[in-house]
Order: structure tokens, then C-alpha cells, then sequence
């Protein structure tokens, strides 16, 4: 596969430390707070690596306080940027050609479904046009 966040942040970013053996709040599989990058220790080996992607999303963007609206905003954003760089659309037309089915392409780009669903629904105009000519049209999960 193609970029590793795992190889990025300790090439980008070796004073930070990412933390995998602590239990975080329900429904929190990561954390940052610009020093430390905490990964849930129940995620799985694919989770956890989406997840690291999503944290690196927001050390490059930056901590900085939001309200409410702003947080979603942010994080709509970091979530499409960790998606783009873990599923490459060359991936995403060979996989589309394995299956259509959302978990066995999920498991196929080696991302969990929610990172797939991100990767998909940020597609632009020219991604969709490729798409459509590489499939001949059949494309949609």
C-alpha cells in the first residue's frame, strides 16, 4: 500500500509519541494534543492505523480551539485528508473491480468503512470522471 502513517509521523514527527495501551473515552479512538498522539488500545490493527492518519491530519493543520460547528468543520476536513492519502484512487479502481460490497472494500484497501465512506463521498468531478471511464460506468458501492 502506499503512504504508511506510521512511517510518516516518525519521519515527520519524531518527537511526538504515539501512546497505543490506554483505554479512551466511548467512541474515542484517538487523540492529540500537539506532544502526544493516544490510539485506543481496542482498535485493530486497521483502525488503528486510520485513526493515526486522522491524528497526523490534525498536528499538520494544527490544535487550536473551536466551538462546536468549527470541531465538526475540522473534522470533516482531517477525515477527508487522512482518507485521500490512505486510499489512492488507483487503489480504490482496482478494488472496484474486486467488489462493490462497502466492508469487503474497506477490508480490501486495508481501511476501516468509515475511512472509505470519507474517501468516496470527497470524491471530486475528475476522480468520478476516471472512475466512470475505468469501470465503464459500474462504479458505485
Amino acid at each position: 500500500m502506499g503512504w504508511n502513517p506510521w512511517r510518516h509521523i516518525g519521519d515527520n514527527y519524531p518527537h511526538i509519541t504515539v501512546v497505543r495501551d490506554i483505554e479512551l473515552p466511548p467512541q474515542v479512538w484517538g487523540m492529540t494534543d500537539g506532544r502526544r498522539v493516544w490510539l485506543c488500545k481496542k482498535l485493530n490493527q486497521v483502525r488503528r492505523r486510520c485513526t493515526l492518519a486522522h491524528e497526523i491530519g490534525h498536528l499538520e493543520r494544527g490544535i487550536t480551539p473551536l466551538d462546536e460547528r468549527g470541531l465538526a468543520r475540522e473534522e470533516r476536513i482531517v477525515t477527508e485528508l487522512a482518507a485521500r492519502r490512505l486510499i489512492t484512487l488507483d487503489d480504490l479502481v482496482a478494488a472496484l473491480r474486486w467488489t462493490r460490497e462497502p466492508a469487503e472494500l474497506a477490508d480490501a484497501l486495508w481501511v476501516d468503512v468509515p475511512t472509505l465512506k470519507a474517501r468516496m463521498s470527497s470524491l471530486d468531478p475528475i476522480e468520478v470522471a476516471q472512475l466512470e471511464n475505468e469501470l465503464d460506468g459500474m462504479w458505485i458501492p
